[in-house]
């Protein structure tokens, strides 16, 4: 299966904007940048939704048919392992493999000497095309290293041979993510992390680690941007060396997860990328649900009224909502409005207060971390909410739209 060069993840909480995402990539498209759009779901997303893999691959063909897209589209099983696998098999075509779970539990200790034994040959001072300075690796480092992450690798594999068992090989699009650890994958771990899965024969297409920083929900890179331009860099030229040393495939190119929102970093991926000629994938996630919220906001009347009550019960359910996402976001309670003061807003205000312009007088990243992790209250809500992302559709649709295109696929991908 063909992988273009440039892709990015759009989740889709409520499968109702796949029309508006998709003219995003018209537009890109038309400015000569081709960008494949894979509509990405999670299991614990369908489950709090209530909705199935098969509404995310309907969502995707009908936004295709209907606006004559003709290039590569995918539809992801995001963040799945073996227990939850088999309900995305028969509708996705990119699965998301995730061993997470799986890092920092020792495989045995006679597949790490083995491992050790493979790949004693990169040991000393490695210097690799791309990376102005040499990696320090010891043979006690590469045992380091295998000893934390060659059960994940070995994870990888099963989950990779289930799947192909079921849908045949090169049928699918594989990454793995090892991006939901607690420490940041260096750049010699993560060439070693890719030398266990070539060894585990995984052909991983995408590869997810966790980098340096916060990459909390739908706001900025928090962390030195200057460092992670240089470990961006490094992990590319790392990516480079493992195609050719291990035999990976040739399209294998960097994930950026929870990449929604990230505009400092934005610039020195462009730049990376383009220095490097190498591809890339950026996975977004609730930027779209939060877009639907500004777009019932700006329509005024009922719409209105939804978004102040889902983020009025949003406030009252804090620990619920924000417990699972803990790691990933970071909310500061007594910058949250009140539900009074936010039942006296505008639309207009409200839509500020919510939209991603760090510049502008009214935008409260709390606010906006709090209803992003709060799309389980609009599902509670069914369809009175769902009747009217469809009553306000044309509001709604131009935000999606232009968020994705102006604030993510022409900052990435074009440029200003």
């Amino acid at each position: 299966m063909q992988f273009p060069k440039y892709s990015m993840g759009i989740g889709d909480r409520f499968a109702r904007q796949g029309k508006a995402q998709l003219a995003a990539f018209v537009k890109a498209k038309q400015l000569g940048v081709d960008v494949a759009p894979v509509w990405n779901k999670s299991n614990r997303e369908h489950l709090i939704v209530h909705s199935t893999p098969q509404s995310v691959r309907r969502e995707a063909d009908e936004a295709v048919q209907a606006l004559n897209w003709t290039d590569s589209y995918f539809v992801d099983a995001d963040h799945i392992g073996l227990m939850t696998v088999d309900a995305f098999v028969p509708w996705s075509d990119f699965f998301t493999i995730d061993v997470a779970d799986s890092i920092g539990k020792p495989a045995d200790d006679a597949d790490i000497r083995s491992f050790v034994n493979d790949h004693r040959r990169l040991a000393g001072s490695l210097r690799l095309p791309g990376i102005d300075r040499p990696l320090d690796v010891s043979e006690s480092r590469i045992e380091s290293i295998a000893r934390k992450y060659l059960l994940a690798a070995k994870e990888a594999r099963k989950i990779y041979r289930h799947i192909e068992a079921a849908k045949g090989r090169d049928n699918f699009i594989t990454e793995v993510s090892m991006d939901e650890t607690d420490q940041p994958q260096t750049p010699v771990e993560l060439l070693f992390i890719l030398a266990a899965l070539a060894q585990e024969r995984v052909p991983v297409r995408t590869i997810a680690p966790k980098f340096t920083g916060r990459f909390n929900k739908g706001v900025d890179y928090v962390g030195d941007v200057a460092q992670f331009e240089r470990e961006f860099n490094d992990d590319l030229a790392v990516i480079a060396f493992a195609i050719k040393t291990f035999g990976l495939p040739p399209d294998l190119k960097l994930s950026v997860h929870s990449g929604s929102d990230k505009f400092s970093i934005y610039g020195p991926i462009r730049r990376a990328i383009q220095k490097h000629a190498a591809g890339l994938h950026l996975k977004t996630a609730g930027t779209t649900w939060l877009e639907e919220l500004i777009g019932l906001a700006s329509a005024g009347g009922e719409g209105l009224q939804i978004a102040k009550d889902v983020y009025a019960q949003a406030l009252g359910r804090f620990e619920e909502l924000c417990g699972p996402y803990a790691s990933v976001i970071d909310i500061d309670r007594s910058k949250l409005p009140s539900p009074q003061q936010v039942a006296g807003w505008t639309g207009q205000q409200y839509a500020a207060t919510l939209r991603h312009d760090p510049s502008g007088r009214r935008y409260n990243p709390n606010f906006r971390q709090l209803l992003h992790v709060g799309y389980k209250v609009a599902a509670q809500m069914g369809e009175r909410y769902t009747s009217a992302l469809e009553k306000y559709e044309p509001t709604v649709a131009r935000n999606v739209t232009e968020n994705l295109f102006e604030r993510h696929l022409k900052r990435v991908f074009i440029g200003d």
